[in-house]
């Protein structure tokens, strides 16, 4: 995959994020009393997780051809984390 190809994909996995964050605080409310303190605290990690992918895109948008490599490991790590704790606030649901 090309460069140009890799920052369409990680611009896409950028509004994917957006849209499952968005979809997650629609069902806070259904989320049982108990489990709503750490379903929050999991949101918000969530939420950090995609400011950090946000600016990793930033990087990839800015990279010189020398640090591409660097960039794109980088933007693919922080997409991994935010998958796992996506997985792990739907596991408070399971």
């Amino acid at each position: 995959m090309n460069q140009e190809e890799f920052k369409a994909k990680a611009k896409q996995s950028i509004d994917e994020v957006s849209a499952k964050i968005n979809e997650l605080k629609a069902k806070r409310e259904a989320a049982k009393e108990d489990a709503k303190a750490e379903y929050d605290e999991t949101l918000r990690d969530l939420e950090a997780k995609k400011i950090d992918l946000e600016a990793k895109y930033e990087d990839l948008e800015n990279a010189s051809e020398e640090k591409w490599e660097e960039v794109k490991q980088a933007f693919s790590s922080a997409s991994d984390s935010f998958k796992e704790g996506f997985d792990k606030l739907k596991s408070l649901f399971a």
